[in-house]
């Protein structure tokens, strides 16, 4: 079978979405019901994550990043939305096309009938031939995510702890649940196309031209379909964010640190965050952070199809001793490390029928969510 095929990808929208539940687990914390007006900041610690978390739990990601930002952080944030980014990749024909195609599929009329007709005699076939083995191909998954995460430069060892910790809990649920079984892929179906309808995208360029707005309006689409598809395998995100639980260990001088326990697939989990006081309301001081260094780096990267100046030539040197020592470079590389932590990475991309959006925000690193831009 031809890998763009739908079934296949609907296929691999799932596992992306188990893969990407990882890393959204790491921002819970406590929710309360009722709805909160958004305002920048939380008035302390744990309001402030309580609110990101609400916000989170509703789709609600433009209401998200005016929470997570400072206002002036806030505004820069949406006004570099739309800026060029130099490592966005060409669109191929091919993608092009596997991409209209794919999205013309799920969005058909009657595309639920259709697609679960194709994907039907599929699914008895793979269930015959692969039941057995999808664990053992989960369990190498599985190695090989811990081993991407040990090997990790960007992560602090806490934050290693911690990926393993949720891969350790999603890897044996990945490898019991009922990939095959046809009355939730008929469920997982009808979802996929809602959301396919909402999101109404129809070639790939639309993901890069979007607005700061438009762009939030498809993450909450997408997001609400996310949730869906892995609740209807055994998956429930909002249990894990009602689970959470947060608990400040020190704040002092404006800054602040906090356990946040949670409950994955009835296995108890806790991370810690770190959080500062801007002009009295408190926010996430990797977040915070990440959010300007990508700023910083946005505007310091060259245009795309633009390449670096060439470095001046080098004088001609004096018929002195000095002459022969060894010449100083012309110029030297000055890397702008980008920290990239699990509790405020704005640096992601989400392959959407194998086109890379090349957009970085912090929110899709922190929540899990993956931009479609």
């Amino acid at each position: 079978m031809r890998r763009s095929s739908v079934f296949y990808a609907v296929g691999a929208f799932v596992v992306l979405l188990v893969l990407a539940t990882a890393a959204a687990l790491f921002m819970t914390t406590t929710h309360k019901p009722g709805a909160a007006p958004v305002v920048a900041g939380g008035e302390t610690p744990e309001a402030s994550v309580q609110q990101s978390v609400a916000l989170i739990k509703t789709g609600d990601f433009a209401g998200f990043w005016k929470h997570a930002l400072p206002p002036a952080d806030y505004d820069t944030l949406r006004a570099d939305w739309t800026r060029p980014r130099p490592d966005d990749h060409p669109i191929t024909p091919e993608d092009r096309a596997d991409f209209i195609k794919n999205m013309q599929q799920l969005t058909e009329p009657d595309a639920e009938t259709k697609l679960y007709a194709l994907a039907r005699p599929k699914l008895a076939q793979l269930q015959a031939q692969y039941s057995d083995q999808v664990p053992v191909m989960i369990g190498v998954m599985q190695a090989i995510a811990a081993t991407g995460v040990a090997q990790s430069k960007e992560l602090t060892n806490p934050q290693k702890q911690q990926a393993t910790e949720v891969i350790n809990v999603l890897a044996p649920w990945a490898q019991q649940v009922p990939w095959f079984d046809q009355a939730r892929a008929k469920q997982a179906i009808v979802v996929a196309v809602a959301t396919a309808r909402k999101l109404d995208i129809k070639t790939p360029e639309q993901l890069r031209t979007m607005d700061f707005d438009t762009a939030m309006q498809k993450y909450s689409a997408g997001f609400i379909g996310i949730k869906q598809i892995l609740a209807i395998y055994g998956l429930s995100i909002d249990d894990v964010l009602d689970s959470v639980k947060v608990t400040t260990l020190e704040n002092r001088n404006g800054h602040a640190r906090v356990r946040v326990d949670y409950i994955l697939l009835g296995k108890p989990l806790s991370t810690e965050s770190d959080l500062i006081q801007q002009d009295g309301r408190w926010y996430s001081a990797d977040m915070l952070q990440n959010v300007r260094e990508s700023h910083d780096r946005l505007l310091a990267a060259p245009a795309p199809g633009s390449s670096a100046p060439e470095p001046a030539p080098m004088p001609a040197p004096a018929t002195t001793s000095a002459s022969r020592a060894k010449p100083v470079p012309a110029s030297v590389s000055n890397g702008n490390v980008m920290l990239e932590s699990l509790n405020g990475n704005p640096s992601s991309g989400v392959k959407v029928g194998y086109i890379t959006t090349g957009k970085e925000t912090a929110a899709e690193h922190k929540s899990g969510t993956t931009r479609t831009r």
